[in-house]
C-alpha cells in the first residue's frame, strides 16, 4: 500500500487549505497561467523529494538518521549552485564565527572545492600548512590515505581538522607533478593579522587576512614605521596582500578607506536591480599621499581584492605581481537557530569602476612573477681586479671580509616593490633640484 511520506502530507495538507480559502471566499492573489505551471511543478518536484527521502528510509541496506539525510540533502542542494553556498551544521557554524576573531584550530590554509577536490587559496602566514611549504593552487586529493572526492567542503575541512599536535597526511597534487604526501602537525592557528617591517626608507605592512584585528593593526603599522622612519620620512609603502584569503568586508572596506581621501570604494549587487548597495571613503589617508604600492598573486581573493581593486581604480596604488584569484561574490552567512546556518552566495562584488571580479580577478599594473635571484659569473673584471692597479684612498673591504648575502632569500616581487618606490622618491628629489 503507498505511504505519504511527510513532506507529502504537508503538500496535501496545503493543497487542502488552499482549496478551502478559494470557498471561503478569501482574497488571494491571481496567479497567472505561467505562475500557476510553476508552482504545480515545484510542488510535483517537492513530492519527488518526499518520495524518494520516504524510500530511503524504509529500503537504504543500512539505517540511516533522518537527519543526516536531510542535511545532505540540503547541502548538495546549496553545493550545486557555487563553490562557496553550503549548509553549516551548528558545530561548523561556532567555529566560523570563531575564526573571524583571530584564533582557531586547524592547519592554517583557505580553501574552495574544485572539480570534486579540495584547492589551496592560499596558506596564511606562519602556520603549519605555510611552514610544510603548502602553495596557493594545490589541491589536496586525500587525507590520510582517504580521497576527497566525493566530499562536501565541510566534510574536507573537518577531516583537516584535529587535536592539537596530532599529526595529518595529505596527498597534494601540484600542477604536473606526481602527487606527493605532506605530513603536517596540527595547531592552534594564532592569526596575527598585520605585520610591518622597515626596509630603509621603505615602509613594509604585510596583511595576512582581514580579521577584526586587521585595521587596529594597520593604523599601529603605520605610525610605528614613521616613528622608525625618523626625520628622514618615508620613501613610500608597500601593501603586502600575497596569499591574502579575504575575510570580513567590513575590515577590506575600512583598509581601503584609510588610503583614501573619497569616492567609491567597493559595490554589491543582488539578483534584483534594487539589491544594490554601495560603501564609500571618508576624508583622511593615513598615509598622507605617500606612494603606494600593493603586491597580489594567485592567492589574494575576496577582501584583498577589493582593497586593490579600490585603490587601482582611485589610482592610489600601483598593483605588481600576478592576477588575484578572482572571487568576487558575496556569501551572506544566514543563521537557522538550533540547526547551525546556510551561507548562501547572495551578491556580486563590484568595483569602483564597475567591474566585475568574480572569475576575472584584479591584474596588476605591473606584472612580476616570483621569481628566485641568483649571480651570474659573466666574467667581467673592473679596475681593482686589474694587474698592478693602484689602490683606492678609501678602506678597502677584502670580499672575505664583507657580509655574505643569501640570494635565495630575496622576495623578488618585493624587492621590484622597493626599488619602484626608491625611484619615485629620487625623480621627485631631482624635479626640486
Amino acid at each position: 500500500m503507498f505511504r505519504f511520506s511527510p513532506l507529502t502530507n504537508i503538500l496535501a495538507k496545503s493543497a487542502t487549505f488552499i482549496t478551502m480559502a478559494v470557498i471561503a471566499g478569501m482574497a488571494l492573489p491571481t496567479l497567472t497561467t505561467a505562475q500557476s505551471n510553476n508552482s504545480e511543478e515545484t510542488y510535483r518536484q517537492l513530492s519527488l523529494f518526499g518520495d524518494v527521502f520516504q524510500r530511503v528510509r524504509s529500503s537504504y541496506v543500512e539505517e540511516v538518521e533522518d537527519k543526516d539525510l536531510i542535511e545532505a540533502a540540503i547541502n548538495g542542494m546549496l553545493t550545486s549552485l557555487d563553490p562557496h553556498s553550503s549548509f553549516l551544521p551548528d558545530d561548523s557554524f561556532k567555529k566560523m564565527q570563531v575564526q573571524t576573531t583571530g584564533r582557531f584550530g586547524g592547519l592554517g590554509i583557505e580553501v574552495t572545492m574544485d572539480s570534486g577536490f579540495v584547492k589551496v587559496v592560499s596558506p596564511i602566514d606562519d602556520t603549519p600548512a605555510a611552514k610544510a611549504g603548502l602553495q596557493p593552487e594545490d589541491y589536496i586529493i586525500a587525507v590520510n590515505d582517504e580521497t576527497v572526492l566525493g566530499l562536501t567542503l565541510n566534510e574536507a575541512v573537518e577531516r583537516l581538522r584535529g587535536p592539537i599536535g596530532s599529526e595529518v597526511v595529505i596527498t597534494v597534487q601540484r600542477g604536473q607533478e606526481e602527487p606527493f604526501d605532506v605530513s603536517i602537525i596540527r595547531d592552534e592557528i594564532k592569526i596575527k593579522s598585520v605585520r610591518s617591517e622597515l626596509f630603509e626608507d621603505v615602509g613594509y605592512i604585510r596583511l595576512t587576512t582581514f580579521s577584526e584585528q586587521t585595521t587596529p593593526g594597520l593604523l599601529d603599522a603605520v605610525d610605528e614605521l614613521r616613528s622608525q622612519a625618523g626625520e628622514a620620512g618615508l620613501a613610500g609603502l608597500v601593501l603586502d596582500l600575497r596569499n591574502n584569503p579575504g575575510g570580513l568586508l567590513g575590515e577590506a572596506i575600512k583598509v581601503s578607506d584609510a588610503f583614501l581621501e573619497e569616492g567609491e570604494i567597493v559595490s554589491t549587487r543582488g539578483r534584483d536591480d534594487a539589491d544594490i548597495s554601495h560603501a564609500y571613503a571618508r576624508p583622511g589617508d593615513i598615509a598622507a599621499g605617500l606612494p603606494l604600492v600593493v603586491l597580489i598573486n594567485s592567492g589574494s581573493a575576496s577582501a584583498s581584492e577589493i582593497v586593490a581593486g579600490a585603490l587601482k581604480d582611485h589610482n592610489r596604488a600601483i598593483l605588481m605581481g600576478n592576477r588575484s584569484f578572482g572571487k568576487g561574490s558575496v556569501q551572506s552567512v544566514i543563521p537557522m537557530p538550533g540547526f547551525g546556518a546556510m551561507r548562501l552566495t547572495t551578491a556580486r562584488y563590484f568595483t569602483p569602476s564597475g567591474v566585475s571580479i568574480q572569475a576575472k580577478g584584479i591584474a596588476p599594473d605591473i606584472e612580476v612573477e616570483l621569481a628566485r635571484i641568483e649571480t651570474v659569473d659573466q666574467g667581467l673584471r673592473r679596475e681593482e681586479d686589474l694587474r698592478g692597479a693602484l689602490d683606492s684612498s678609501d678602506n678597502a673591504t677584502s670580499e672575505a671580509e664583507a657580509e655574505e648575502f643569501d640570494q635565495s632569500q630575496i622576495d623578488f616581487q618585493l624587492a621590484r616593490a622597493i626599488d619602484l618606490l626608491r625611484g619615485m622618491k629620487i625623480f621627485d628629489q631631482l624635479d626640486m633640484r
